[in-house]
């Protein structure tokens, strides 16, 4: 009898270590399952390796060259995951009228979904919404934070790997 109590103190001791050290494992998956890296099709893909932003000028939504760069990686991202689904996202910095903002957001997200398009991306896989200034990534009174907030973000919506 004091033999299997042994027994049995001694595994309830083993699967405690066991237990600790499963909890002590450094290379924990991130939450789309992959390792230490995006998984391929999957949203961190995209935001990581692709870019899910860019950035306008002061009261511009003429696409900058760097702008083009990110579309143009978006763009051949999106052709090889074709079941992928986008919303574009426009947003303006705090200075000007919300009404101004949010007319100036609508016509960044709006060319960037066209030239998305242009691209050979289905117009029906890309839809848009204009923020104006209601969701700054950078709040301060500088252009360090309002040239943050002019931007487009292009959100996975659907059909991703991963998660």
């Amino acid at each position: 009898m004091l033999r299997r109590f042994a027994d049995w103190k001694l595994a309830v001791a083993l699967m405690g270590f066991l237990a600790l050290a499963g909890c002590t494992k450094k290379n924990t998956p991130n939450l789309d399952g992959s390792a230490g890296q995006a998984a391929p099709g999957s949203v961190g893909d995209f935001q990581t390796n692709v870019g899910d932003r860019i950035y306008f000028l002061v009261d511009q939504s003429t696409l900058t060259e760097e702008g083009q760069q990110t579309l143009t990686r978006q763009a051949a991202w999106l052709q090889q995951y074709p079941n992928v689904t986008v919303q574009i996202e426009g947003h303006a910095d705090e200075r000007g009228t919300r009404e101004y903002n949010i007319a100036l957001s609508a016509r960044r997200a709006t060319v960037t979904r066209e030239f998305l398009t242009a691209q050979g991306i289905e117009a029906a896989r890309v839809t848009t919404i204009a923020y104006g200034k209601e969701r700054p990534v950078a709040l301060c009174d500088a252009e360090s934070c309002w040239a943050q907030n002019r931007r487009s973000v292009t959100v996975v919506t659907g059909g991703a790997t991963g998660g």
